[in-house]
Order: C-alpha cells, then sequence, then structure tokens
C-alpha cells in the first residue's frame, strides 16, 4: 500500500506515547497519514499529538488500555465514527514481563499476554472486518526476535510474542488476495523506556525506536511479510537457531544475549 497524499489514509498505533509507537505515529504523519495515537499515557500522547499538527499533520488522541478489550472496541468505534474507515493498524503496545520460569506465577503470564498477545489480537478482530468489505488495508504487529529465539530470563515476554509472531503468520496467509496487507515486525534490543532498565551486550545493541519505524513504513509500502531488524546478528540468530536449537542456545549464552538489570 502505497502512503502517499491525497489519499489521507487513516491509521491506528497504539503503543504511541514513547518509542517505537511515538516514531512510527511522526513518521506516518510526515507522509500525510491521519494518525490515531493510543495508549494509556494521555498527556504524552498530546505532546506527540501537537507535534504532529505543528509540522502541519493530523492527529487524534484516544486513550486505551489494550489490556482491557472494552477499550480497544471502543477506541474503533470512536475512530469509525469519526473517519469512517481504518486504513493502517499497527499494533505496538507492549509490556516486558521478566523473570526466571520457575517463579513465574500465572498472574505474571496472564499479565503479559493480555497487553503483549491480545492486546493486538482483539483490534485485528476489530478493524479487519471494514478492511475486508473495503478490500484494501494494512495490519502491522510489532512482535520481537524473542518471538523467534527465546531468550533466558524473557518466559513471560518471549511467551506472548511467540504466539503473537505466529498468529501473524496464519493472519497473513488467510488474507492473501483479500486486498488486505499483513506484516510482521521483529526487532532485538530497543531503546525504549521499557527496557531502559536492561543493560545488554555491545553485539546486541539497542536500536533507535526510529529505525523501527521506517521497517514499520517499508512493510507497509512493499507489503513485506516479515522484517527482522536490525538484519545481521539478530537474523543470524534465528537462523542458526532454526538449523539448531543448541548452537542457537550456544550462542545465546556465549554472548550472554539475556543481558542484565541495572542496580541501582
Amino acid at each position: 500500500m502505497k502512503i502517499t497524499p491525497p489519499q489521507q489514509l487513516v491509521g491506528i498505533v497504539t503503543g504511541a506515547s514513547s518509542g517505537i509507537g511515538r516514531h512510527t505515529a511522526l513518521l506516518l504523519a510526515r507522509k500525510g497519514v491521519r494518525v490515531v495515537l493510543a495508549s494509556r499515557d494521555v498527556s504524552r500522547l498530546e505532546e506527540c499529538a501537537l507535534e504532529i499538527r505543528g509540522a502541519g499533520g493530523e492527529a487524534t488522541v484516544i486513550r486505551t488500555d489494550v489490556a482491557d478489550g472494552a477499550q480497544i472496541r471502543t477506541l474503533v468505534r470512536e475512530v469509525m465514527a469519526h473517519y469512517g474507515r481504518i486504513d493502517l493498524c499497527v499494533c505496538n503496545a507492549g509490556s516486558y514481563v521478566r523473570g526466571k520460569i520457575k517463579d513465574v506465577t500465572p498472574e505474571d503470564l496472564e499479565a503479559s499476554f493480555r497487553v503483549n498477545f491480545f492486546g493486538s489480537a482483539v483490534l485485528i478482530r476489530e478493524v479487519l472486518p471494514q478492511m475486508l468489505a473495503r478490500g484494501t488495508g494494512h495490519i502491522v504487529a510489532v512482535t520481537s526476535v524473542d518471538g523467534k529465539k527465546g531468550l533466558p530470563l524473557d518466559g513471560p515476554y518471549v511467551a506472548a510474542k511467540s504466539a503473537m509472531t505466529g498468529y501473524m503468520d496464519v493472519l497473513r496467509q488467510e488474507l492473501r488476495g483479500s486486498g488486505v496487507g499483513v506484516s510482521t515486525i521483529l526487532p532485538g534490543r530497543v531503546d525504549t523506556p521499557m527496557i531502559a532498565h536492561l543493560r545488554v551486550p555491545l553485539i546486541s545493541a539497542k536500536i533507535n525506536g526510529a529505525r523501527v519505524a521506517r521497517a514499520v513504513v517499508r512493510a507497509i509500502e512493499r507489503n513485506r511479510a516479515e522484517i527482522i531488524i536490525p538484519f545481521f546478528g539478530p537474523k543470524f540468530l534465528v537462523v542458526v537457531s532454526a538449523v539448531s536449537a543448541r548452537a542457537g542456545d550456544f550462542l545465546t549464552r556465549l554472548f550472554k544475549l539475556e543481558g542484565e538489570e541495572k542496580s541501582g
């Protein structure tokens, strides 16, 4: 799908208050998309909206907790009432739930799945009917390389991101020929508030959220199925792990890819 004026596309971006979501919203707005900003932090959404409007773009702020299905349905209903269409849906909101599996509680798993899986799956279910009816649209889910190769201590996060990655794989195949595009973005470590407390090795250095945002836009415009970013380190780990799980485990240990939490 080409993102060029004067189409005046309408796009929802969840987790738009910071990090990847904020960068994605700004980039889409610069390309002429009327952006709907969704997250729990209204004040930061308003700051993002102000920047978009100051540059001549259009932005709407709707407070949404994606862990609450009712709020997701309200989000979609309000967007449809205001614009009458949703062309792009970027499911980006995420929550980093971390801990050794022996210590993980059912509540930890539920918390991770509510945001990292159901927060996207429910939103997709709500926006999909009108996209299919018009025969056009694009859905993007920002998951994680963790969805392809799990790292120690990330059990709850990996479980939910793996589920979402697999879900998008099925969705893409089911929607083939429908006119609705489906893309999965799998970043490595990203410099966002979500993992600000985590110190990572140089080989797995945190990348800027703007870089991931560019991948999101590229996926939409070129109808890419999956993009792993950055390419070399994470892609290599995924390929090696696909050939040999133990070789992937060895690389994870060798480079201490799980990182360590900063003290204090």
